[in-house]
């Protein structure tokens, strides 16, 4: 007897042997993805889903690999901003923004943190004010992937400074092709710009652009920030992310050329970072070197770890429902395990670790991706701030001393340096 994920497998299998052509372009095969609901199998019917569980998702996923498709867009839009949509947007909201989404036609940004708001984000001071149906935003953001390609951003500013810091603060959804609004490319030590820093001057939010409730901001944030921390979110994919993707070429063009100018960002959240890892050691590591051999089982052993802590707070998410303080540790294991990987690929490519480019070994992509492993542990959340939320909302550990008082502050009347 065939199981469900066994039927869908089947079914899936055979839509891909009948429509998938490296012939089509981009923006022909994302919209026959979106409308069979073969792009993402788990999410509503009508929005690039068939409502399907988790593990009838997985296979209808695994048909695509099998069949040598490309996937869905990937990026923010998918992984952070769909998912926040599908919980708090009305139902206007979401057919306006879901259908763009789907299809790759409206990719998005986060501008969230800020110069003096990181790892306390409450403490942000962009401003928005209201002026009859509109909101009028000025203020800065930064370290928004992907920012200069977005067409639209999810915004959290403060509506109201007299109150708290964490109660004052209102979530938007904000159009970035308007007068007001400057993206500035932010370069890294991988030579890469998936990072920017966003100006806001006089920019305009329609109210009907509000996301959740007035002054509700913090909350609908905090789901759309566990969501980033999960390994297991339906919405991350296994294409570039952050890519400026031109929806006319030709797709097979379009999937041979992204590999190799995907910045290392981009190859950690395609997935593409363990097969990388695989293919440094299984090329170029010296296996009978015992000390060598010690750290990569080891690193064999966190890997299985990680995976299985990934398998299990999956489990525990309620259809529907968001991940809550569990996915702040496998955040950390995820961070962890990047580094080892990076220490344990670099070591396996000997002196050739030390190249760059088309210098290095396979292209330099390895290289591409340990010098991004740093960004892993400030990426959706500090390390620091992860440890504090699984000490405080997890092991019921009492907050740091003085931030009880803060938090009941008017956020006009805080210190700030």
């Amino acid at each position: 007897m065939t199981t469900p994920a066994e039927e869908v497998h089947t079914e899936a299998a055979a839509w891909f042997a009948a429509n998938w052509s490296a012939d089509l372009t981009v923006r022909e095969w994302w919209r026959l993805l979106a409308d069979a609901g073969w792009a993402f199998p788990s999410w509503p019917e009508g929005f690039g889903g068939r409502a399907l569980g988790k593990e009838a998702a997985r296979a209808a996923v695994r048909a695509r690999h099998e069949a040598g498709a490309f996937g869905p867009p990937n990026g923010v839009a998918t992984f952070l901003v769909a998912p926040t949509l599908m919980h708090y947007g009305t139902a206007e909201q979401q057919s306006r923004h879901l259908p763009g989404i789907v299809d790759g036609t409206a990719p998005w940004c986060q501008l969230f943190s800020e110069p003096g708001a990181g790892s306390d984000m409450a403490g942000l001071a962009t401003r928005a004010q209201r002026d009859g149906d509109e909101w009028v935003v000025n203020g800065q953001k930064v370290w928004s992937s992907g920012a200069q390609n977005a067409a639209w951003g999810i915004l959290i500013a403060r509506t109201d400074p007299d109150q708290p810091k964490h109660r004052g603060i209102t979530y938007f959804l904000i159009d970035m092709h308007q007068p007001g609004v400057e993206v500035r490319p932010l370069r890294e030590m991988t030579g890469d710009a998936a990072f920017n820093e966003v100006f806001f001057t006089d920019a305009r939010v329609a109210e009907a652009d509000r996301l959740g409730e007035l002054g509700e901001g913090w909350r609908v944030a905090m789901t759309t920030l566990s969501h980033e921390r999960d390994p297991d979110n339906a919405g991350l994919g296994d294409t570039p992310p952050f890519a400026a993707v031109d929806l006319d070429q030709r797709v097979g063009d379009h999937a041979a050329t992204v590999m190799h100018t995907a910045d290392g960002f981009s190859l950690a959240m395609m997935g593409q970072a363990g097969p990388l890892f695989d293919r440094v050691v299984n090329e170029h590591a010296d296996t009978t070197d015992p000390v060598f051999r010690q750290e990569l089982m080891k690193l064999v052993s966190t890997r299985r770890t990680t995976q299985l802590s990934a398998r299990r707070a999956a489990a525990s998410v309620k259809a529907g429902g968001q991940p809550g303080p569990e996915v702040s540790t496998l955040k950390l294991q995820g961070s962890s395990l990047n580094r080892a990987m990076r220490e344990v690929g670099l070591g396996a490519l000997g002196a050739a670790g030390m190249l760059e480019h088309d210098d290095a070994p396979i292209d330099g992509l390895f290289h591409r991706y340990a010098l991004f492993t740093p960004a892993s542990s400030i990426a959706g959340g500090s390390d620091e701030v992860q440890h504090n939320i699984i000490g405080e909302r997890v092991l019921g550990l009492p907050r740091e001393p003085g931030e009880a008082e803060q938090r009941e502050l008017p956020w006009s009347e805080l210190p700030r340096s």
